[in-house]
């Protein structure tokens, strides 16, 4: 009896040890994901304030149909870059969580 209670209590005990640090895992991965987020949000808001001013100086319509344009081109490829970085920022943070309970669970099978 008492070695089934010891073996319990490792268990939860390693159970424990696998949360937490798959908890610490989940939130630095949150927390790059925010600051990515914030940093984007903060660039494409300057971006447009930028082009806002081009547009106000344009001369003629040819000169803000070529602002324009060049605002939404760049304005496209960093959201397709954008995009990726956090694809890959929440794959790895799926990859990291998961992690400690890896071991546990290739153990367990053995």
């Amino acid at each position: 009896m008492m070695k089934s209670f010891e073996d319990a209590n490792k268990i939860s005990k390693e159970m424990m040890d696998h949360s937490l640090k798959s908890y610490a895992a989940m939130s630095k991965g949150v927390q790059a994901i925010a600051s990515e987020a914030t940093d984007y949000s903060k660039k494409s808001y300057e971006d447009g304030v930028a082009t806002f001013e081009k547009l106000a100086a344009a001369k003629s319509l040819e000169a803000a149909m070529e602002v324009q344009t060049d605002y939404v081109k760049s304005a496209y490829e960093s959201f397709v870059a954008q995009a990726t970085k956090m694809g890959e920022l929440y794959a790895d943070l799926a990859k990291e969580a998961y992690k400690p309970y890896e071991t546990a669970f290739a153990s367990a099978t053995k």
